[in-house]
C-alpha cells in the first residue's frame, strides 16, 4: 500500500502542475497584455522547469519500478504504471535545458506570430520559428525513435508512425479525391451565400453557448471566450473554450464553439476518480480530435440537426437568414470548395488541408525544409493538394498556431480525429437507432451519454487503436468516412 500511495502522490502532483501550465497558457492567449510576453515566457519556462524536474525524479523512477513488481494491481492501475513509464522514460532522455529554453521559446514564438498575422510579416516570425525548429529537432533526436518525426508522434498518438501515418493517409487521399471529382461535376450545388450575411457578434456569443449547453457542455465547470486562434485547455471541472467571431461569416464562431466543446465535454467525462492519474487522462490526440469532429461535423452538419436548430438561429438573425430554409442552410454548411484557412474548411477538402501540413513539417524535422523556405513551399503545396495558391502568408503560411507553439507532429491527428468520429457514429447509429429522430427534437444529451459511456470515461486505459476496435469493432481505416460523406453528398449534390 505505501509503494501505491507514494506513486500516485508523485503522478497526481505532475498532472496539478501541468494544469497550473495550461492555465497560464490559456492566459497568455486570451487574458494577458501584449507588452507582457517576456514574462509570461519567463513564467513558463520556470514551470517547465519545475514539472521536468518532479517528471525525471529518481524517486519517481522507483515508484513506477516498485509499481511494476507489484501483483495486485487491478487492470486500471497496471495501466496507470503503464503511461506512467512511458512519460518518465520520455521525459529522463530531455535535458532540463532544453525543456526550459523550449518553453521560453515557444512562449516568445506565440506572442510573434500573433503580431505577424494580421501584418501578413512572415519575415519577423522567421527567427521565433527556426529557434522552436531547432530545439525541437534537437528533442527529436534525444527522444531516439525509428525516425525524428515518430519521436513527436508518441506524444500525441502512442502507437502511431509516420510510416503508418503515410499508409493511411494515401490511401484516404485516394479514396478521397475520386469523390471531390463527383462533387466538382455535380448536378446541383447549395448556396453557400447566406453565410455571408451580417450577424452581430453578441448574438453569435449568445447563440454558440446556448448551443454548446444543449450538447451538455457543462457552464458552471467551464467557460467561453475569445482568441485569435480557437482553442480548449483544462479538464474536468476547469475547462477553458476559445472561439472566435467574424460578423460577416457565421460558421467560423458558430462551428468553432461547437468543435472546441466537443474537446471540452471529453475533458468533463473523464472518470471524476482517476482523471489526475497517467491514464485516466485523454487518450490521445487523435481521439481527442475525434470528439471535437464528431460534435462539429457528424451532429453539427446533419440535417436532423438544422432540422430542431435553423428556428432559433434564424430568430437570432431575421435580417441574414430571412430567406434562408433548415434545408437551404444544411445544405450551405455542407458545401464543398476548395479554400484557403483550414478551420473554414469543409469535411471533404479538410483532410488535405492536413496533408500539406504533414508533408512540410516530416521535412522541418528531417531538416529537409527550412522555416525561411516555408511560404514557397505552402503556396506549392496548396496548389498540389487543393488548386488554390494562398494570396498572401496570412491566409497562407502564418494562418495556424501551431508550429509556433511547437505542437510540430500534431497536424495529423486532425485527420486521423475525422476516421475515428466517422467509426464511431456507424457504431452510435447501431446502438442508437432513432438517433435521427432524437436529434431533429433537439435531444442531443443522447450523444453526450453515448461518448461518455463508450470513451470519455475510460480515458486512456487502452491506446487509441485498441479504443477504437473495442468501441466499433474493427480497426481504424478511410472506408467509414468516404462512405459518410458518400451519403451526406448524395442528398444534397444528387450524386
Amino acid at each position: 500500500m505505501a509503494a501505491i500511495e507514494s506513486f500516485y502522490e508523485k503522478v497526481r502532483l505532475i498532472h496539478d502542475l501541468t494544469e497550473v501550465q495550461q492555465n497560464v497558457d490559456w492566459d497568455m492567449q486570451v487574458m494577458m497584455p501584449h507588452k507582457g510576453a517576456m514574462q509570461r515566457a519567463n513564467q513558463a519556462a520556470a514551470l517547465a522547469g519545475q514539472v521536468h524536474l518532479l517528471a525525471t525524479d529518481p524517486a519517481l523512477g522507483d515508484a513506477i519500478a516498485a509499481m511494476e513488481g507489484e501483483t495486485s494491481l487491478d487492470e486500471a492501475e497496471r495501466a496507470d504504471v503503464r503511461e506512467a513509464r512511458r512519460f518518465y522514460d520520455r521525459e529522463a532522455k530531455l535535458p532540463a535545458r532544453l525543456v526550459t529554453e523550449r518553453a521560453q521559446a515557444v512562449a516568445l514564438a506565440q506572442g510573434a506570430w500573433e503580431e505577424a498575422r494580421p501584418k501578413n510579416d512572415f519575415g519577423s516570425f522567421v527567427p521565433y520559428l527556426e529557434k522552436v525548429v531547432a530545439l525541437t529537432r534537437e528533442m527529436a533526436a534525444l527522444l531516439k525513435k525509428t525516425c525524428a518525426y515518430d519521436a513527436l508522434l508518441d506524444e500525441y498518438e502512442p502507437g502511431m508512425t509516420e510510416a503508418e501515418l503515410r499508409r493511411i493517409f494515401a490511401d484516404l487521399k485516394g479514396r478521397l479525391l475520386p469523390l471531390l471529382d463527383a462533387v466538382k461535376g455535380a448536378p446541383k450545388r447549395p448556396d453557400a451565400s447566406i453565410l455571408h450575411g451580417h450577424f452581430p457578434r453578441e448574438r453569435q456569443r449568445a447563440f454558440c453557448l446556448k448551443v454548446i449547453a444543449e450538447m451538455g457542455f457543462d457552464l458552471d465547470a467551464g467557460r467561453l471566450d475569445e482568441s485569435a486562434h480557437p482553442f480548449t485547455n483544462g479538464t474536468f471541472q476547469d475547462v477553458r473554450l476559445t472561439t472566435r467571431y467574424i460578423e460577416d461569416f457565421l460558421p467560423a464562431a458558430l462551428f468553432g464553439a461547437m468543435h472546441e466543446a466537443g474537446h471540452g465535454i471529453y475533458e468533463q467525462g473523464l472518470d471524476a476518480g482517476k482523471y489526475r492519474d497517467p491514464a485516466g487522462q485523454a487518450c490521445s490526440l487523435g481521439i481527442h480530435e475525434s470528439q471535437s469532429r464528431f460534435w462539429e461535423n457528424v451532429i453539427g452538419r446533419s440535417r436532423p440537426f438544422w432540422e430542431c436548430h435553423f428556428k432559433p438561429l434564424k430568430e437570432a438573425f431575421p435580417e441574414a437568414l430571412g430567406g434562408a430554409t433548415a434545408e437551404s442552410f444544411y445544405g450551405a454548411v455542407n458545401n464543398v470548395a476548395p479554400s484557403l484557412i483550414r478551420v473554414e474548411a469543409d469535411e471533404a477538402t479538410y483532410n488535405l488541408h492536413i496533408l500539406v501540413r504533414f508533408d512540410i513539417e516530416s521535412g522541418l524535422l528531417a531538416g529537409d525544409v527550412q522555416p525561411k523556405e516555408l511560404p514557397g513551399l505552402w503556396n506549392a503545396k496548396m496548389k498540389e493538394y487543393l488548386g488554390i495558391t494562398p494570396p498572401s502568408d496570412r491566409d497562407g503560411v502564418l494562418q495556424d498556431i501551431h508550429w509556433s507553439a511547437g505542437l510540430i507532429g500534431y497536424f495529423p491527428t486532425y485527420a486521423l480525429g475525422n476516421l475515428y468520429a466517422a467509426q464511431f457514429r456507424e457504431a452510435m447509429a447501431r446502438e442508437i437507432p432513432d438517433l435521427a429522430a432524437r436529434l431533429a427534437n433537439g435531444d442531443l444529451m443522447a450523444v453526450k451519454r453515448w461518448l461518455n459511456e463508450k470513451i470519455h470515461r475510460h480515458g486512456r486505459r487502452w491506446l487509441a487503436g485498441e479504443l477504437c476496435q473495442k468501441v466499433t469493432g474493427k480497426p481504424l481505416g478511410a472506408g467509414p468516412f468516404i462512405s459518410y460523406l458518400k451519403d451526406k453528398y448524395a442528398g444534397i449534390y444528387g450524386i
